[in-house]
């Protein structure tokens, strides 16, 4: 449907807007969209925020059959600033609920938006994310958890004492849906952060606001496995993030130090630098390393976002 025309038309009473973040990965998104396209409750509107249109979504997008806006962005925006600006034009449309979702990932069924609907209305709560899972393995989780000391891999282990729902507990750009009140309350995604730790920074804020949110297990989440950057050591106890790629490890480890300098967590900020200097000298034998993820965090700690 045309963009102009489907902006023309009024959403309707509890209107559900779907916002999809894409750069350069076409066929990923077409897939995104075709589960997205067969929900049982289907969005209202589509918004696409295209941060690559050198080479363009705009035809994939054109082929979806729910409403859509499609916004390409001709400066990289990250996901960061492409979930905020994408959250703030589904807010302008006049959405009450916004559904996130990255383009590499996809709803695992046709009733994920219906599931998390219904828990969200039950349960009274400000938001709610389906399990994300492996896309290769779904009886493996796509990124670990850890609860205490101790890491959850799979599904079935994050059952608790209620069943089919972990409460304070979110993967929000993974399928998460969110009231439009809530947002009024929590913001959108920092777009300083660009990429890595948007996230944490935004589920961070949402546990301090003391809106009731969490995890429903009666639904799920596929995307890439994003385990493999947690680098085990002392036998599984703990763990350090450890991207391969540079610019991962850039974003990652200076939003962390703007993340460990903020209300919180900042009680975790010591700690960080025990585990990590454990992880880079005492496993990795690697003293330089250490040295420049102190320098990365102490650039977030100043709040030095630059790019990189």
């Amino acid at each position: 449907m045309s963009t102009d025309s489907a902006e023309r038309s009024a959403l309707p009473a509890d209107s559900v807007v779907a916002v999809i973040v894409t750069r350069n990965r076409r066929e990923l998104l077409a897939e995104s969209l075709k589960v997205i396209a067969t929900q049982t409750r289907v969005p209202d509107h589509l918004v696409v925020v295209d941060n690559g249109p050198d080479q363009p979504a705009r035809p994939v997008v054109e082929e979806c059959p729910i409403p859509s806006t499609y916004l390409p962005s001709h400066r990289n925006l990250g996901g960061a600033g492409g979930f905020a600006l994408g959250m703030l034009h589904a807010l302008a449309l006049g959405a009450e609920w916004v559904w996130l979702g990255d383009d590499d990932g996809r709803p695992a069924d046709d009733h994920a938006l219906r599931t998390l609907l219904d828990v969200a209305v039950e349960r009274k709560l400000a938001a709610v994310s389906p399990v994300v899972v492996n896309i290769d393995r779904p009886d493996k989780l796509a990124f670990p958890l850890r609860r205490g000391l101790t890491w959850k891999r799979h599904p079935e282990e994050l059952a608790d004492s209620d069943g089919d729902f972990l409460p304070g507990i979110a993967s929000f750009f993974n399928g998460a849906l969110f009231r439009a009140t809530a947002l009024d309350v929590v913001g959108v995604p920092d777009y300083r952060l660009f990429f890595r730790g948007d996230e944490v920074e935004l589920h961070r804020r949402v546990v301090r606001s003391g809106l009731p949110f969490g995890t429903s297990l009666k639904t799920r989440f596929v995307h890439p496995d994003g385990s493999d950057e947690f680098k085990p050591m002392l036998g599984g106890r703990f763990h350090a993030q450890d991207p391969p790629d540079a610019n991962k490890r850039y974003y990652t480890y200076r939003n962390r130090g703007y993340l460990l300098s903020q209300p919180g967590m900042r009680k975790i900020g010591a700690l960080e630098v025990l585990r990590f200097g454990l992880y880079f000298i005492g496993h990795r034998r690697d003293p330089k390393a250490f040295l420049e993820w102190l320098r990365l965090v102490r650039q977030g700690q100043r709040e030095h976002f630059y790019r990189r």
